[in-house]
């Protein structure tokens, strides 16, 4: 096919690709704890049905030991041609606070060109990318196909990282599509080249066989919850760099973002300052950070007058790629224990780990890749790091080096990813799904 075949056939199937990405959308696909599992395997249904759609020969969904399945499809190579595999993931975050919500989070809603709902951007638009980037060519492929669709990896990520270390040949390809970052503003097209990998953990402090009056114990009985937060603040220094012996802080060496770019990006309130020293690059994706992303405590609403028996909390650590997750964790809950106060009883459970990656030198298919992103986008490519996490990925660069990874997508820092209000901009999707296909075709002429 031309570059003028793909770019229309790709904006023809926008109606329908625009269709089933509301469809996956309304599905809560949570793999979360404590969520119900069928909308998660009903995801994972309805991303069978659509890789089929695609005309993949061969789809099916693989069991994954621990977690929810990963759907697979492949179309075998033509002749002399080399074999790319496409990665996306069906599960989303929890919505949070219906309430912070401006549309249902599981409505999807269309609104001037813009697609709102839990998982439209992060990461439904990336598995919409690869099946209507397929779709382009009818079933007549001009490289050889392999699709790895996974269904936990906002959560527990590591257990299809255990699984590909276990059937590497499954996934063996000579270029590596991840769909699941974006770019910083619409219409920017970037390659993500750094990744930060992740730690998480719960911690729990027990104090009391039982909550008692604050009234009759207050001031003596030890308070678990005051304990706990003594411990989590403790993990920053007075500017807010992390202060935990062992994490040290990098430097990244390209460019990023500059603090007011930043503080609006993020919605900082004014006169609210951002935490940390060093450049807004080094800060995001050469060095560590730690995030208590959740507490167990009474509720203000359901407050009593009681000395709290325990407390509980998770703990996000962002790993630069120069790190090892394993050892920041390790690095992180020794600390906690070392200055738990007043004896107080300290575990850790729920863990999880995924490691950073570096992008190598570029070869055939970033040469390709390039080429794809200036047709679809007007301009070429820049190269960026992102400081959120993709457990597989630095697995995949280990078990196989000679492969190159191309990390892109159709999100953008204003998507509010892992937030209320998520979004997906359709003509962006269109540009990631045009740029795929035309990458697919320009990879196969060499």
């Amino acid at each position: 096919m031309t570059p003028e075949e793909i770019e229309a056939a790709v904006h023809a199937g926008m109606p329908q690709t625009v269709e089933d990405l509301e469809r996956l959308v309304a599905i809560p696909s949570v793999a979360f704890p404590g969520h119900p599992e069928a909308p998660v395997l009903e995801a994972a249904a309805l991303t069978e049905q659509l890789l089929r759609s695609a005309g993949l020969p061969h789809v099916r969904q693989i069991p994954i030991e621990g977690g929810f399945p990963a759907v697979y499809g492949e179309a075998p190579a033509p002749p002399g041609a080399p074999t790319v595999l496409l990665y996306a993931h069906y599960d989303v975050q929890p919505a949070g606070d219906p309430g912070l919500w401006k549309t249902p989070p599981f409505e999807p809603t269309r609104t001037d060109g813009v697609l709102y709902g839990r998982g439209a951007a992060d990461d439904k638009s990336g598995v919409i990318t690869h099946v209507a980037a397929l779709r382009a060519f009818q079933g007549r492929f001009p490289v050889g196909v392999k699709v790895i669709i996974e269904g936990q990896e906002e959560y527990a990520g590591e257990q299809l990282e255990h699984f590909i270390e276990s059937d590497p040949e499954l996934v063996r390809a000579d270029a590596m599509v991840i769909a699941d970052v974006g770019n910083p503003y619409i219409g920017d097209p970037t390659l993500t080249t750094s990744l930060r990998g992740m730690a998480a953990f719960t911690v729990e402090v027990r104090t009391l066989a039982e909550a008692v009056h604050s009234g009759s114990f207050g001031g003596v009985a030890p308070d678990a919850l005051a304990a706990l937060m003594r411990m989590l603040t403790a993990m920053h220094d007075e500017a807010g760099d992390v202060c935990v012996p062992g994490l040290a802080r990098g430097t990244f060496s390209g460019q990023g973002c500059s603090e007011e770019e930043l503080r609006a990006t993020a919605g900082v309130l004014d006169g609210v300052s951002l935490v940390g020293t060093g450049t807004v690059a080094d800060r995001l994706w050469a060095s560590y950070a730690i995030t208590v992303t959740g507490l167990d405590v009474p509720s203000v609403q359901g407050a009593i007058n009681a000395v709290q028996a325990v407390a509980r909390a998770r703990v996000t650590i962002r790993v630069p790629p120069s790190g090892d997750a394993k050892t920041a964790l390790d690095d992180v809950t020794g600390f906690l224990r070392k200055i738990a106060p007043w004896g107080v009883q300290v575990s850790f459970g729920d863990f999880a780990t995924g490691t950073g990656f570096r992008a190598g030198a570029g070869g055939p298919a970033r040469e390709a890749v390039d080429r794809a992103m200036a047709r679809a986008f007007g301009q070429a490519p820049r190269e960026v790091g992102q400081g959120g996490s993709i457990p597989l990925v630095a697995s995949l660069a280990r078990l196989f080096p000679e492969a190159e990874i191309l990390l892109y997508g159709a999100e953008d820092d204003h998507a509010s990813i892992h937030a209320p209000n998520e979004r997906v901009v359709l003509d962006e999707l269109r540009r990631i799904i045009t740029a795929e296909a035309l990458f697919l075709s320009e990879y196969a002429q060499g």
